[in-house]
């Protein structure tokens, strides 16, 4: 039976119960406590490694250094130094779960730590990544200038792989996938947000975007898939993925937790989402290896996740 990792769920969401303040509303969003509050990403960590992650993804969506000296008046250094912090504290997370674990009968277990690269329009503060109209005004060349730091920073500090999350257009990836040549030891996964069954938040049809990316730089990439998308989408856009590959695509998942987003009210519409763990199964069958949550999601949630994927891999071992 294939080996499933599970990925930590909504960062921000989870920070917000370990710490005072509102996590949503500045313009750095959740890297803004890598500086004020480093204690509470540790802990944020922690708690999804307590609900069973074996992937931690760095507090890194909205960092960048132009936004740590503008919004945070640091240097260029000490920005990127910043940047590795978050690495930083996601290690030291792992080493305090290992010292929790370590008598226990589960025995210490592998965790990955994945560099979480979100896409350009995350730093303009317009919502624009979620559209990636961006792609249509910015050249390649200045949105790869603007990732090469970031990148250069977290493998710098050994992350194990690379996240390029939350990616809204096909232009972008192929930046992205381009880009990692440059890195050649190192590994990524590609995930996109989609705006409904079939197309990204761009427009591309999905299917076609992964068909003609994984073409791109095969043996640096661990999965394709989708994140912060609604999860009723996921499984129309992923079923044909691998429907006639030899040669199957590894596909990851960590949806929004399904309700949706009012500028003026905030979340709405829980009332009418299915437990995300319901989900599951079905996603597992599609051949999806990698799999948590995005926006809204818990530790809570993470643990619901685990328990699925245990339950579908025993049924699965029959």
């Amino acid at each position: 039976s294939r080996e499933i990792l599970i990925l930590d769920g909504g960062f921000s969401t989870q920070l917000s119960h370990n710490v005072e303040e509102k996590v949503d509303g500045n313009p750095l969003w959740t890297a803004h406590f890598l500086y004020s509050d480093p204690e509470a990403i540790v802990k944020t960590h922690l708690d999804f490694l307590r609900a069973g992650a074996d992937v931690l993804i760095t507090n890194t969506y909205q960092a960048s250094i132009g936004g740590f000296m503008e919004h945070l008046g640091l240097s260029e250094s000490e920005s990127y130094n910043l940047i590795k912090t978050a690495v930083q504290l996601a290690k030291q997370a792992i080493s305090a779960y290992n010292e929790e674990e370590k008598n226990s009968k589960r025995g210490v277990r592998k965790i990955l730590i994945a560099g979480s690269i979100g896409p350009y329009g995350a730093s303009l503060h317009d919502g624009s990544e979620y559209s990636g109209n961006y792609v249509e005004f910015v050249s390649e060349e200045e949105i790869k200038e603007w990732h090469r730091p970031r990148i250069e920073t977290v493998v710098d500090a050994g992350v194990d792989l690379l996240a390029f999350e939350t990616i809204p257009s096909q232009k972008e990836a192929e930046v992205l996938l381009n880009l990692l040549k440059e890195y050649p030891q190192q590994r990524a996964w590609i995930s996109f947000t989609c705006k409904d069954e079939f197309h990204t938040s761009h427009g591309e049809t999905f299917e076609d975007v992964v068909s003609k990316c994984s073409k791109i730089n095969p043996s640096q990439i661990v999965a394709f898939g989708i994140n912060c998308t609604k999860p009723k989408f996921i499984s129309s856009l992923i079923c044909d993925i691998n429907s006639n590959r030899l040669e199957k695509i590894p596909l990851i998942v960590y949806p929004n937790k399904g309700e949706t987003y009012d500028v003026e009210k905030g979340w709405i519409g829980a009332e009418n989402c299915k437990p995300l763990e319901s989900y599951i199964p079905e996603w597992l069958d599609l051949g999806v290896v990698y799999i948590g949550g995005c926006c809204r999601t818990q530790a809570s949630d993470i643990e619901k996740i685990k328990a699925a994927v245990e339950k579908w891999t025993l049924q699965d071992d029959v």
